[in-house]
């Protein structure tokens, strides 16, 4: 009788290790979505080609689906709304995944959801003009903004953005007090700074392609060796002798993609792998980087050590907003 017991037992846990192998061999049988959080453009463009390899990688497609709104958090929402099945992809940009929840502005934190890959990031710079005859380089620009606080005018078009916080923590480290001026698009405020309107501007990889004959990158605000490659070898914030409180993924755009919370570990397992094996292509890193994009490639076990600290870092840059409002109420 105990023979027979103890070989029940083993069937049991013979076709129950089966089943769990089924299941992650079975998955995925159909399409897996990926939920985009902005209207199509270059970032959609670096998310379609990392989901068209995964797609190749998983033997099923990928399309990459904009759900723009409520500064992403929407995208974050139908997400989580969709069953955890595995078969929804959240494209975890660091606004509705990180800004948002700081603010106050979405009820989730960064650790409510499972992490796949970090996958590109979008490094800021902030810009100049060639022609600027005040200064040759940030250094000397800030030395010009302390001796006249409140001259400055900069953009980083909509204001209380995450280039505006950045910047405005830069700003503070130096104690300059600058203005910021906002405009409803960022090719608007562009127009401006070469027009001699604005003293510096927020630019993103393509506004530089953009602007390059124009354009005196004075820093790129990344730590990431890519990142200056991008700007073609202008300073970065990694060179600077004073320490401006900004390091990792804190001071720039990026995405993690990410499922919910409650998506089986083997079918989560499956995902990660295979966009693992996606971001290891060559063409997609060369592609990526054509479009000023820079690969991350961060797995899901270096999330809570790389995402955490930008949470702490966005409060501080929070604070510097404040800091920089109060100060120009000052000089008035």
């Amino acid at each position: 009788m105990k023979r027979t017991l103890n070989a029940i037992s083993l069937a049991v846990a013979i076709t129950a290790g089966m089943a769990g192998a089924a299941t992650a061999q079975d998955f995925p049988t159909r399409t897996v979505e990926n939920v985009f959080p902005w209207a199509p453009g270059a970032a959609m463009a670096a998310s379609q080609i990392i989901a068209q390899a995964m797609s190749e990688e998983l033997g099923v497609s990928m399309p990459v689906i904009s759900t723009p709104g409520a500064a992403g958090t929407k995208a974050l929402q139908t997400g989580l709304s969709k069953p955890a099945d595995g078969y929804t992809v959240i494209d975890g940009y660091v606004a509705p995944l990180v800004l948002m929840p700081v603010l106050g502005k979405a009820d989730w934190t960064y650790q409510d959801f499972k992490p796949l890959w970090g996958a590109v990031s979008n490094a800021f710079s902030i810009v100049g003009r060639k022609d600027e005859t005040r200064w040759d380089d940030f250094e000397g620009m800030m030395a010009w903004g302390r001796e006249n606080p409140g001259e400055l005018r900069y953009s980083t078009g909509s204001r209380n953005n995450l280039p505006h916080m950045v910047i405005a923590k830069v700003l503070q480290s130096y104690d300059v007090v600058a203005q910021n001026i906002p405009y409803p698009s960022d090719p608007d405020s562009h127009k401006d700074l070469y027009a001699g309107v604005l003293d510096f501007a927020f630019h993103g990889p393509a506004d530089y392609r953009q602007n390059k004959e124009k354009a005196n990158v004075l820093l790129v605000l990344s730590e990431l060796a890519d990142a200056k490659e991008t700007y073609d070898g202008a300073p970065t914030i990694a060179e600077m002798d004073i320490d401006l409180g900004l390091s990792g993924l804190a001071p720039m755009g990026w995405t993690w993609w990410v499922v919910h919370p409650d998506t089986p570990a083997d079918r989560v397992k499956v995902l990660a792998d295979a966009m693992g094996r996606a971001l290891e292509r060559p063409e997609v890193k060369e592609q990526i980087a054509n479009m000023g994009f820079n690969v991350l490639a961060y797995p899901p076990e270096d999330y809570d050590s790389i995402v955490g600290p930008v949470v702490d870092q966005l409060g501080a840059m929070g604070d510097a907003l404040l800091w920089e409002e109060e100060r120009l109420r000052s000089l008035n």
